[in-house]
């Protein structure tokens, strides 16, 4: 038995070699790809580092050591004043008073006690005899209003049904003639 190639081995190997050199370049991309990534996450975390020692160390410094109060006037506007060494002085802040810990479950209950007060006035004055009525009166004129609104819709429609019912054997008795 003899093996005849339809097609040359010269071509089979080229389309070889084309094949392993593209796998090749591929690979290489991907390698380089993969370096490249590699090298640009190192240098995010280190600017990420960096960036939150320098936060850490600007806290650091903003936190006030020791607050203490001058008892100096500061005049907000001032026409042709020089501002003086304390004029643009920024005051720290005071820190808010804490409250305890029954203090502010009672000022909680409270609140919630006003809620709940002003939720029960407000449905006892919904459910109030002259409330309902009024809505009954309401609802009542308002059904009135549709049933005629209706009405008047259904004799529009019923008119242009005759008129169009008309027509039609207007027409019908001219084609005949």
């Amino acid at each position: 038995m003899t093996e005849q190639w339809n097609v040359p081995a010269g071509a089979v190997v080229a389309v070889a070699v084309v094949l392993a050199v593209l796998l090749l370049g591929l690979v290489l991309t991907l390698v380089r790809g993969r370096r490249r990534t590699a090298a640009e996450l190192a240098a995010a975390r280190a600017e990420t580092e960096a960036l939150r020692a320098e936060v850490e160390a600007l806290a650091r410094a903003a936190a006030p050591q020791h607050v203490t109060r001058d008892d100096h006037e500061f005049v907000i506007t001032g026409l042709g004043a020089e501002p003086g060494p304390t004029a643009g002085a920024v005051e720290p802040a005071e820190a808010a008073p804490a409250l305890p810990a029954r203090l502010f479950a009672d000022l909680v209950l409270r609140e919630s006690v006003v809620r709940g007060a002003t939720l029960a006035a407000g449905v006892r004055r919904a459910l109030a005899p002259e409330t309902r009525s009024r809505i009954r009166f309401e609802y009542k004129r308002e059904v009135k209003r549709s049933r005629k609104h209706r009405r008047t819709e259904a004799r529009e429609a019923l008119a242009f049904y005759r008129a169009h019912q008309r027509a039609a054997l207007d027409d019908t008795t001219e084609v005949a003639s």
